[in-house]
Formats: structure tokens, C-alpha cells, sequence
């Protein structure tokens, strides 16, 4: 005869084992380190305004928060960590090129659209097209004739293949009808010294401190802006639209990812701590400083900004014919 009274006792048991183990599980969780990839190399501003809000986020969390640099392949080889790491300690800080314009361009091993979530938009940033000690003109219209009179002569440097740089080049090359040569780096830490050195003649790169600086100091020479308008800070600098280019007007938009299995819950608490730390005066302003704009917002906002990129850049790419290097 069964003892009803001693299965329920051991069932009771039972579930209370299952519970602790479940609430140890969540405490270790808790007090896990976080990490925030990012997919460049170190310095450069999203290493830098990564680590701005790692230390905020362990402040706010009470648990250390690490970055870590996973440059490569136009930011993709850190999103594919973050793709597949399967947990709730993980994020990405990054353009948004990695999602929705480098799977274009190049095979990934993840999908973009199902293996990462979208987290939180932090800001956007206009891009410079600038010239080194190398460049001999002093305008976009003397960058497009040197380019004519010596094809290939010019080089440009981007973040990557497959990055924003990338395309905005490809933009300029397909509709000038002309071919500056393009190079590949992992971010911009070690394009800047290389472009000072003359080691290439252009460069794409987003707007920031110092960056702002060279181009003050007449180190770098700024040619063009992908910007909706000019820059109030640089008046007398066209935006690529202006000068003809409205394919090539494009801006950086930066966030945080997540892998796409974390909740819903997880997303939405984050998405409320980056927001209100982007809010913060010591976050936004160095940022708004280097004439970012902040761009705070919903999941659900940026999820659907991202889901339309992704769409725009694919047309973009197909119509371009760009292809891997």
C-alpha cells in the first residue's frame, strides 16, 4: 500500500531542493562579471563610451562589468560571441554595421536577426571623411580629381570590410566612376597613427575628441560629413548629400546587444539602466561634446530601426554589387 503522507513529504522535499537550486543558480548568476564585447580594437570611441558605461553599469548592478576587445572582419567576429553566448552576462556595445550591413557584404556565423536582440540605442554619429598628411588637396572635389587623374593612387581607410566606411566608399567609387583603393583596419586605435604616418591618404571615421583636435590642429584635413545637416560645430564642411551624394550620407548609430536568448525582462531592465546612465552628464556630455547626438528609446524602438537598416543596406549592397575583399 502506498504511504501517501511519506511521497508527499519526499515530493515536498524535492521541490524545495529544485527551488534552492534554482535560486543559487540565479545568485551566482547574479554575481557572475559581466562583459561587454566590443567588436574593435582597444581605444576609439565605442572602446572608449564602452567602458564609460561598464563602469557606471557596475555601479548600478553591483557586480564587476569587464570589457573586452574582439576586433576583426568589420565587427563580426566579436558579434558572433556575443551571438553565441547563451546567457544573461553578455552584451555588446557596437555599430550597428555588424547587424545590419556587414551579413550583406560577407558570410557570418550567426544570423543577425535571430541570434542577437537589440538592447538599447545610446547615440548616432556623423562620419568624416577626412584627409592625412598624405592628401596633397584641401576638398572633396581635389580628392574625386586626384582620384580620376591616378586610379588607385588614393587609399581609404575604414573600419573594416563590410563596415559603414565600407559602403560609403563604395557609394563614392560606383557614382564618381572612379577607384580609391580601399583598407581594412579593425577600428580606429591604430588607423589614426597610421594615417599621421602616411601610411594611406583618406580615412572614414566617426566624429570625436580627437579626432576634432587633429583636424583643429591641421592634422587631418576634413572633407566632407555624412550628416541629416551640416554640423553647427563645422559650418563650412559639406555633407556628402550636399555634394551630390545622398547614398553616401550616412551616419553611425551605436547600441548595446544582447545574445537573442536572454528575456524579454533582462532586455527591457537594461534597456532602462542604459538609459538613464546615458542620461548622465559625465556620459553624455564628452559624447555630445564630439558633436554625437544621444538617441535614447525603447527595445522596441531600436529593434524596429534595426529591422529597417537591415532591409535598407541589403538593397544598398545588392544595387552596388559590393562584395567581400
Amino acid at each position: 500500500m502506498l504511504n501517501f503522507k511519506r511521497i508527499a513529504g519526499v515530493c515536498a522535499i524535492g521541490a524545495a531542493c529544485a527551488f534552492s537550486a534554482a535560486s543559487d543558480a540565479q545568485s551566482d548568476a547574479k554575481s557572475q562579471a559581466m562583459t561587454i564585447v566590443v567588436p574593435y580594437g582597444a581605444g576609439g570611441i565605442v572602446d572608449n563610451t564602452a567602458r564609460a558605461f561598464a563602469q557606471k553599469l557596475a555601479a548600478e548592478l553591483g557586480r564587476p562589468v569587464v570589457v573586452e576587445n574582439r576586433g576583426g572582419a568589420g565587427g563580426m567576429i566579436g558579434m558572433n560571441t556575443v551571438a553565441r553566448a547563451h546567457d544573461e552576462n553578455t552584451l555588446a556595445f557596437t555599430a550597428v554595421s555588424p547587424v545590419t550591413l556587414s551579413p550583406h557584404v560577407m558570410k557570418t556565423l550567426y544570423d543577425p536577426l535571430k541570434d542577437l536582440a537589440p538592447v538599447a540605442a545610446v547615440m548616432y554619429s556623423p562620419v568624416y571623411l577626412v584627409g592625412g598628411p598624405k592628401f596633397t588637396g584641401k576638398t572633396f572635389q581635389d580628392m574625386l580629381a586626384q582620384a580620376k587623374a591616378d586610379p588607385g593612387g588614393l587609399s581609404l581607410a575604414t573600419a573594416g570590410v563590410g563596415s559603414l566606411g565600407h559602403l560609403m566608399l563604395e557609394q563614392i567609387n560606383g557614382q564618381a566612376d572612379v577607384r580609391i583603393t580601399h583598407v581594412p583596419y579593425k577600428g580606429m586605435a591604430q588607423m589614426v597613427p597610421d594615417a599621421l604616418g602616411g601610411q594611406f591618404t583618406l580615412m572614414l571615421v566617426n566624429a570625436s575628441g580627437p579626432i576634432n583636435a587633429l583636424i583643429d590642429e591641421g592634422k587631418l584635413t576634413l572633407l566632407a560629413v555624412g550628416s541629416p545637416a551640416r554640423l553647427p560645430a563645422r559650418p563650412g564642411t559639406p555633407t556628402l548629400a550636399e555634394l551630390g551624394y545622398p547614398m553616401a550620407n550616412m551616419t553611425s548609430t551605436f547600441g548595446f546587444f544582447a545574445p537573442a536568448t536572454t528575456s524579454p525582462d533582462f532586455r527591457k531592465r537594461m534597456n532602462g539602466l542604459i538609459n538613464r546612465i546615458a542620461a548622465m552628464p559625465d556620459i553624455s556630455k564628452p559624447l555630445t561634446d564630439a558633436l554625437n547626438i544621444m538617441s535614447p528609446g525603447t527595445v522596441e524602438q531600436f529593434s524596429a530601426q534595426v529591422q529597417k537598416e537591415y532591409a535598407d543596406n541589403g538593397q544598398i549592397v545588392k544595387r552596388a554589387n559590393i562584395r567581400s575583399e
